[in-house]
């Protein structure tokens, strides 16, 4: 099948799988924030953080060795019902609140080919440009020039995945209204693309490593 721009894999991991994740993310967050709150540890990024800039307050984690073991679990999959030769680069996971918003935006190099699994929780559609516009003029403080396309809604169920062209195609949620999501990105370079070589695994030695371990 061949890919273009964007994609849907229904149960790319099975309910349970996705069930399970969900609720060791939860478990881990919620875990964490005991420790941070009682400072039993510091926020370094190894546990997660609350201080993502894109989504401030809200518990996120980079490379977190299970989403990181499902980063190399789906290239079959993915490979299957988009033929694309892909290499990992990393993972991050998010378990979203009520009134979070993802502004529209596009992908680092890392991200050439990127998804989005739900884990569960709350429906919350997300939003691709499929046209490759450039309508961003500033990501955080939510500005974009008039008229950008409105793009379409994607609702995913537990254990799908939209797989698309990160660094391409726009792609943002609107505030949520739900109580709780947990999504988990997964991102990857093509095999024989123009990042695959110098952005191996996001720049670390190995995948699995938090963000510090990058070699610059």
């Amino acid at each position: 099948m061949a890919f273009n721009k964007y994609q849907v894999i229904k149960g790319a991991i099975s309910y349970e799988l996705a069930n399970f994740v969900f609720n060791y993310f939860l478990l881990k967050r919620d875990a964490v924030k005991y420790m941070y709150e009682n400072n039993v540890t510091h926020d370094n990024g190894i546990l997660g953080t609350w201080g993502d800039p894109q989504i401030p307050n809200t518990y996120s984690h980079y490379a977190d060795p299970v989403m990181e073991t499902l980063l190399v679990k789906v290239l079959p999959v993915m490979k299957k019902h988009t033929g694309l030769d892909l290499c990992p680069t990393y993972s991050y996971a998010r378990a979203y609140k009520k009134g979070d918003e993802l502004r529209r935006h596009k992908d680092r190099p890392s991200c050439e080919i990127s998804t989005t699994v739900n884990l569960g929780g709350n429906p919350w559609p997300i939003f691709i440009d499929g046209t490759g516009a450039n309508t961003v003029i500033d990501e955080y403080k939510n500005i974009h020039k008039p008229n950008a396309p409105a793009g379409t809604k994607v609702l995913l169920e537990v254990g799908d995945m939209l797989v698309y062209s990160g660094c391409e195609l726009e792609h943002w949620r609107e505030p949520f209204d739900g109580n709780i999501c947990g999504q988990v990105f997964l991102h990857y370079n093509h095999v024989n693309g123009p990042f695959a070589d110098k952005n191996k695994f996001d720049k670390r030695p190995m995948l699995g490593l938090p963000s510090f371990c990058k070699i610059i």
